[in-house]
């Protein structure tokens, strides 16, 4: 059976997060976004359907967190390399999964908010983080890329019945890329749709992992502070999202823990590096990953990475 669930890994948002893959590779996904750090979108999806048995999830889950013994694990995470909201078991998985006692988060690209299943499902986990870089229709074409038949309107519409209806926490997500997004009239037209939803937490941020378009750039340092003054202004409690230094916990098998979380969550080679130390492995483990065509070493800024190749 293929490996479902990763980590613990990381997250700005979530701490220790044991992370769920719930959509099977190829990635498919309703979105195509140019700064999406697992690569371009190979197969669109907007169809709900069953990829695996949420007792598979479930299986796998209890497993990794046994190995890991007594270390803490703040959240399950769904953040898979699609959209988590195209599987249909989704809010069967989430109720299921609440037996550990652990908190539930997803983190969805919101493109099938407007769907009454897909919101009664979200509205199960104890946090949603919602995708918003735009409001406006060309710009959310630039960024997103997204299939065909989905509509911006009736997505900001589903985020606002949503917003008015979870009662857990609500964070949103804006990613900002040079010379697209970050403008004045981009940023209050954002910081006006953030204030009607009133998120828990509105983050802003950049791309700090290789983008699937060589051609996106990270605006300039001012821009994304001009964003957080502008949205803080508006009322909402905002945070930037800073790049740093991330420690990735261990399951006992080296190769398929690199596997499963680089699918997701590609590593840098400091990160490479530390965790093939921490946990007995080597360089040549690495290079023999290279060698197979499993994963691809990636340069971004400066700084290579490590990506899984699907």
């Amino acid at each position: 059976m293929e490996r479902i669930v990763f980590g613990p890994v990381p997250s700005r948002r979530f701490g220790k997060s044991l992370g769920i893959n719930n959509i099977i590779q190829p990635k498919k996904c309703s979105y195509s976004c140019i700064y999406c750090q697992i690569g371009k979108t190979e197969y669109y999806e907007i169809e709900r359907k069953e990829f695996y048995k949420p007792e598979e999830i479930k299986r796998q889950v209890r497993k990794i967190i046994e190995s890991l013994k007594d270390k803490e694990i703040d959240y399950i995470s769904f953040v898979s390399d699609g959209e988590p909201t195209i599987d249909i078991n989704l809010g069967k998985e989430i109720e299921i999964l609440k037996e550990f006692g652990i908190k539930i988060a997803v983190i969805t690209n919101s493109s099938l908010i407007w769907r009454n299943d897909v919101r009664d499902d979200l509205k199960k986990a104890d946090s949603v983080s919602l995708k918003i870089d735009t409001v406006t229709e060309e710009t959310w074409r630039k960024i997103n890329r997204p299939y065909k038949k989905i509509k911006l309107q009736q997505i900001l519409e589903g985020i606002e019945i949503f917003s008015n209806e979870f009662k857990g926490e609500l964070l949103t997500e804006t990613l900002f890329i040079k010379n697209i997004n970050d403008c004045e009239k981009e940023i209050e037209k954002i910081g006006d749709f953030l204030k009607k939803i009133k998120p828990t937490i509105a983050y802003i941020g950049y791309p700090t992992r290789p983008p699937t378009e060589k051609w996106v750039e990270i605006p300039e340092k001012e821009k994304i502070d001009f964003a957080y003054i502008i949205f803080k202004n508006k009322g909402i409690n905002v945070k930037i999202i800073e790049k740093k230094g991330e420690e990735f916990g261990f399951t006992g098998n080296l190769i398929e823990d690199i596997l499963s979380i680089i699918s997701v969550h590609p590593m840098s080679q400091k990160e490479m590096e530390k965790f093939l130390k921490d946990n007995g492995g080597s360089l040549d483990l690495l290079k023999d990953l290279i060698d197979r065509g499993e994963i691809v070493e990636v340069e971004y800024i400066g700084e290579k990475y490590y990506r899984r190749i699907k």
